[in-house]
């Protein structure tokens, strides 16, 4: 089978990994590489890497809706194309020219958090369990129909980090399991249940700031579901501080207002008031200063009881 593959972060690599290893690639679609952050270097994207380092032939276009991308995915003619975070929508032409059509991998249980964020979402909305849905590619945004899932439970130890590694494991184990079906021709198509459906937006940065008036365990499971990108952040004084870690503290404060440092716990960090409780700061990045645990904020006096944070 002929495949073509279209991704661009370091979620997409395992996915390609176990394809190439199986099955001939004609090629690799990727977003535009960027400059660094110091905007000097201009760094390519994981799959870029991964495809020249594997001979693979590398294709950036702008655009999937122009004639000339049209033309180079009929002259490479593959029997499917492999969509895995590629950022880019693709046109019904283009869906439709592949015999085996177009599936993708996507990072949630379908048809819940369709969209842009689906594993900060998961964590952030409390989820016991994520995954990763193998699905066919349809206009509509993470519309089509599945093929299968691979389902991982999350615990209170996970973060954005560790459940996006293990997913982008999953992804690939259920991606093969896919494409060999897909081979046999024994591939089930599983509608889904539409009126279920959740969606993600990509997110803003004040979609990033802290509401100090939610609950302990949401604003545990908001931190966590963005570290460490984007990163959850809250203002003191006008400086920001990225919040990395919090620990629920189970005890609450009758004196404050939500958003104070009401107290500190030695050798754990500040403990903030929140609507229900309180949460104890473990993990900070003060603005132009290098992250520092609970008791570093303590002992260097970074935040104060009195302090608000807005």
């Amino acid at each position: 089978m002929r495949i073509l593959f279209m991704g661009t972060p370091e979620f997409a690599v395992p996915s390609f990994d176990v394809l190439n290893s199986e099955y001939e690639i004609v090629g690799a679609f990727t977003k535009i590489d960027k400059p660094n952050m110091r905007g000097k270097k201009i760094k390519f994207t994981p799959v870029k890497e991964y495809a020249l380092e594997h001979n693979i032939p590398v294709y950036q276009p702008n655009t999937l809706k122009s004639e000339e991308t049209k033309n180079l995915i009929k002259e490479l003619n593959p029997d499917l194309i492999v969509v895995v975070a590629y950022g880019k929508i693709l046109p019904k032409e283009i869906i439709e020219m592949p015999k085996y059509g177009v599936i993708n991998v996507h990072s949630s249980l379908l048809p819940k958090y369709r969209g842009a964020a689906p594993i900060n979402a998961a964590l952030i909305h409390g989820e016991e369990e994520s995954g990763v849905s193998i699905m066919y590619i349809a206009e509509e945004l993470d519309a089509g129909d599945v093929i299968l899932t691979v389902k991982t439970k999350i615990t209170d130890e996970d973060t954005f980090l560790t459940l996006h590694d293990r997913l982008k494991e999953l992804g690939a184990k259920g991606l093969i399991e896919a494409v060999r079906l897909i081979e046999k021709g024994e591939a089930p198509r599983i509608p889904q249940n539409h009126s279920e459906a959740t969606f993600v937006k990509p997110f803003s940065k004040d979609d990033c700031k802290i509401n100090w008036s939610k609950t302990e365990r949401e604003i545990f499971n908001f931190v966590r579901g963005m570290n460490p990108f984007p990163s959850a952040f809250t203002i003191c004084e006008d400086k920001i501080f990225k919040i990395y870690g919090v620990k629920e503290n189970f005890k609450t404060y009758e004196s404050g207002v939500c958003g104070e440092v009401v107290d500190i716990k030695k050798g754990e960090g500040v403990i903030v008031k929140t609507g229900n409780g309180s949460v104890i700061l473990t993990q900070v990045k003060p603005e132009n200063k290098k992250l520092l645990n609970g008791a570093d904020i303590i002992n260097g006096g970074i935040l104060k009881v009195g302090d608000i944070l807005k």
